[in-house]
């Protein structure tokens, strides 16, 4: 597929303005970027997973955390407040059967960790990935190169 970027430029700008809003700084990088991870693991694309797990290398994330985000409930690296975020994105992205995704326990043993702010960033943090998850699935970009790259995009 060619750049989407080419055909609907206002992608940028939208892109844009998610990564400001997620960048409000009342939620802590890294766990935003373990929550992306965690996004690209939950729908099976290895270009956000590998996108995400070079990004939080690159922040300075050790290698058992990044490697732990597929396994994160018995792994002992993450704070509560991490664990919290990452239980949010798998509410939101994995199918339930109980029907109701978010229940009224998880929203609330989210918010012990987080004040109104950032509730709302974890939220639209988990909307920043999921812009990505339909481009990223159709799309098929080449991994390991950000959707800016210019040879990212090889039509197929």
């Amino acid at each position: 597929m060619s750049d989407p970027q080419e055909f609907v430029p206002e992608i940028a700008e939208i892109a844009g303005a998610l990564f400001k809003a997620v960048g409000n700084r009342s939620v802590p990088r890294a766990t935003i970027g373990l929550m992306h991870l965690r996004a690209g693991q939950i729908v099976g694309n290895t270009y956000l997973t590998v996108l995400h797990s070079t990004l939080l290398r690159k922040a300075g994330e050790s290698e058992e955390r990044i490697t732990a985000v597929a396994s994160w409930k018995d792994a002992p690296y993450f704070s509560d407040a991490e664990r919290a975020a990452l239980a949010l994105v798998e509410a939101v992205l994995e199918p339930s059967a109980q029907g109701e995704r978010v229940s009224d326990e998880l929203f609330a043993e989210v918010a012990e960790h987080y004040d109104e702010k950032a509730l709302a960033t974890l939220m639209i943090a988990i909307s920043q990935v999921s812009f990505f998850i339909p481009i990223a699935l159709i799309g098929k970009p080449l991994p390991g190169r950000t959707f800016a790259e210019t040879d990212q995009w090889t039509a197929r």
